[in-house]
């Protein structure tokens, strides 16, 4: 069975991890967990209250083929945890690295963005916030998830891509992840 990390800090997005939590399991039958760089009880941007009991060893351990870091607030701000080691490692193990929004700044940070295309919130938002970012060139202002070399990124509004991308690269066919890309846009036909 695929694995997908889901790493959160408090005041987390809520709405760019739903999907793949949500639908990984139930429907496509990934295994997902959370895994939070301080384990423990916060809340999400939206008000929710979690408690996430396992820390970064404890999703090295595990070994997921994806590892996505969730945006929010917290990424922007002093307070942001430092994830370089972490996801420089995930990254040479063979992992795929994937961040939304603010997550973005994670990988940026870690030096990860610096020669592959990707995206973010918006060119300026990765040259402001994410100190050692040298990957302007690469930069594709996109309204949707860009993946290459086992990196994944999206700007926050776009959840659904994220996903696909996320699922792409834990494996998942390409039909379910059409299939499953379609039913989403289905509404705005």
């Amino acid at each position: 069975m695929a694995r997908i990390a889901l790493i959160l800090t408090p005041g987390f997005a809520d709405w760019e991890y739903a999907f793949i939590a949500g639908t990984g399991a139930p429907f496509y039958g990934i295994e997902t967990r959370f895994f939070a760089p301080a384990p423990g009880r916060f809340r999400s941007q939206g008000g929710l209250t979690v408690e996430v009991e396992a820390g970064l060893g404890s999703c090295r351990d595990w070994r997921p083929q994806v590892v996505a870091v969730i945006g929010g607030m917290i990424w922007e701000s002093p307070e942001a945890p430092d994830l370089a080691g972490f996801v420089q490692a995930r990254h040479a193990g063979g992992a795929t690295v994937a961040g939304i929004c603010g997550g973005t700044l994670a990988l940026a940070r870690a030096g990860l963005l610096n020669a592959v295309p990707h995206t973010s919130n918006s060119a300026d938002f990765l040259g402001a916030h994410a100190t050692g970012y040298t990957g302007a060139a690469f930069y594709r202002d996109s309204g949707a998830a860009v993946a290459a070399g086992r990196v994944v990124t999206a700007p926050g509004s776009a959840p659904v891509s994220f996903t696909c991308a996320v699922f792409e690269a834990a494996g998942l066919a390409a039909g379910s992840v059409a299939q499953f890309r379609a039913l989403l846009a289905a509404e705005h036909r």
